[in-house]
């Protein structure tokens, strides 16, 4: 039936999905919201410079994460992704001071890292 280490797996990658599903799918439902709340000023500047605007960053940003959340979901690329989550994390929690999201994303990174270094059957 299903051995410990092939569950976990799937526990671990389904909770990934949900959140990076949640937060993606979300970006499209309040994109003003996360503008505002969440996108720093200094990083809309640079956003300005590069001439994308920050609508336009929230939804690549969204589209990023639903990928993510389908990768987790479906068991494909999970290394590759958890790679870019890493990433995407250690972005977000050096942008802002500590706080309870990045106490969060902390989080969410021991999880990628579970995903990353995990020894089963690897899909990239």
């Amino acid at each position: 039936m299903f051995n410990s280490s092939n569950t976990s797996n799937l526990f671990l990658r389904l909770g990934l999905a949900f959140v990076f599903l949640w937060f993606g799918i979300d970006k499209f439902i309040h994109p003003d919201y996360w503008v505002n709340a969440w996108l720093p000023l200094w990083f809309q500047g640079i956003l300005s410079n590069l001439g994308i605007g920050n609508l336009n960053f929230i939804y690549i940003n969204g589209i990023f994460e639903i990928v993510i959340g389908l990768g987790f979901l479906f068991n494909i690329f999970v290394k590759l992704f958890a790679s870019l989550v890493i990433l995407f994390l250690l972005f977000v929690i050096f942008s802002f001071s500590l706080n309870e999201v990045t106490v969060r994303d902390i989080g969410l990174i021991g999880a990628a890292l579970a995903l990353l270094f995990w020894n089963g059957r690897k899909k990239y």
